[in-house]
């Protein structure tokens, strides 16, 4: 079939599988033309198949010639109707991952479950004994409790008052004035259920039960902060407590696994388009002029280049360089004075039409579309592409 990009709102509901298979070897062209990384050689990734947690698995398989398990969750195709991208991501990252020798094996379901869960662990112990690193890349809205059964939803709100400001909508490039109602009731409990740190305890707790956790074992969640210009509706607001007790939580999990000699840290990550953030008002309008700005001073990254810095420089380059509340900072860049400095004075001249001059608009919308396949350098968009993909190592 013809696959086309059909959007609504912040979402594509379709995605390419040639692009994305583009994307994939673009990022482990990027990760290998780095140089070998002395890191972790068995891995697990969870929330494996987008954003951070693809570029992580990808740094671990083509950065240290790593054996990885991933577990996401995401739709296959059906005759007519093509996958999720994640699928189409983890499709090709086993496929290169197989012809370059490399042991890579995928779980598709829900990670706060149960089930997969317990699958995971008999996976472990069936081909990889222990796991060294463990990434927890979850951006679920939504979680389903496995102990209560009960089903809870995440929200994007400021807490205390109503939050105004600019935003701009990618497609069209218009800015506009928002406006976010407060939390109310158990808005910010159940955003912390979500995003908080409980599941990433469960996994690790599930783990070292079972004693599949090597002596020395880290693992990371990632995280983000950014500027004073976002912090009313991210970290100020219902995301942000549930960052604060993932942070929290990473401390926790440290002093379980004192015996093994373990670490768990939070990364602080750069602002960066993903499926999820761009759900987030306010957040597009800002990574427009971030990239603007951080592209002229030539320090731009995306996911791979984070992610393959945070491995080379912090992870396994000898010096985590923490910050005062212990967690790894790998938005350093963005967040020098020079560069917020820059992208202040740009918030407040702003407008419809000035933003493709200021901003980097279309660099944000070529982002937004690659996450989905489309867009693609290279990739011919007119011609006849078979949507039904699997991924190998669960068919």
């Amino acid at each position: 079939m013809i696959i086309e990009p059909r959007t609504r709102g912040f979402i594509c509901l379709t995605a390419h599988p040639t692009g994305c298979e583009e994307n994939v070897k673009s990022q482990i062209a990027y990760v290998k033309s780095k140089g070998q990384i002395d890191g972790a050689k068995k891995v697990l990734v969870i929330g494996s198949s987008t954003g951070f947690g693809l570029a992580s698995r990808i740094s671990s398989a083509f950065g240290s010639d790593a054996a990885t398990i991933g577990v996401f969750f995401d739709k296959p195709a059906t005759a007519g109707r093509p996958a999720s991208p994640g699928f189409y991501n983890t499709a090709a990252f086993e496929k290169e991952a197989t012809a370059a020798g490399l042991y890579a094996k995928s779980i598709n379901g829900d990670a706060f479950s149960k089930e997969i869960k317990e699958q995971v662990v008999d996976l472990i112990k069936a081909d990889l004994g222990q796991i060294d690193l463990v990434i927890y890349s979850l951006a679920s809205p939504v979680r389903t409790h496995p102990d209560s059964g009960k089903r809870f939803k995440s929200v994007l709100k400021p807490i205390g008052g109503e939050f105004s400001n600019k935003t701009v909508d990618f497609h069209t490039g218009k800015v506009s004035e928002i406006s976010i109602k407060p939390a109310e009731g158990d808005d910010i409990a159940n955003t912390v259920t979500v995003m908080g740190g409980e599941d990433w305890k469960m996994w690790m707790d599930a783990l070292q039960a079972e004693n599949l956790l090597a002596e020395g074992a880290t693992t990371v969640a990632y995280s983000y902060i950014g500027p004073e210009v976002t912090e009313a509706v991210y970290r100020k607001g219902t995301i942000g407590a549930a960052k604060d007790h993932l942070e929290a939580t990473a401390f926790e999990i440290s002093d379980a696994l004192k015996g093994i000699g373990g670490k768990a840290y939070v990364s602080v990550n750069k602002a960066l388009v993903t499926q999820a953030s761009s759900a987030i008002p306010v957040i597009p309008l800002y990574i427009s002029l971030l990239f603007k700005v951080m592209k002229a001073k030539g320090i731009h990254e995306g996911c791979i280049e984070q992610i393959q810095r945070l491995y080379s420089e912090r992870l396994f380059g000898g010096d985590l360089a923490l910050d005062e509340k212990g967690r790894i900072r790998i938005d350093d860049w963005e967040m020098r004075d020079d560069v917020q400095a820059e992208i202040k004075e740009l918030w407040q001249s702003a407008t419809s039409e000035n933003l493709a001059d200021i901003g980097d608009l279309d660099g944000y919308s070529k982002d937004f579309f690659n996450l989905f396949g489309f867009k693609v350098d290279g990739v011919d968009y007119a011609e006849d592409v078979n949507e039904l993909v699997e991924v190998p190592s669960i068919g």
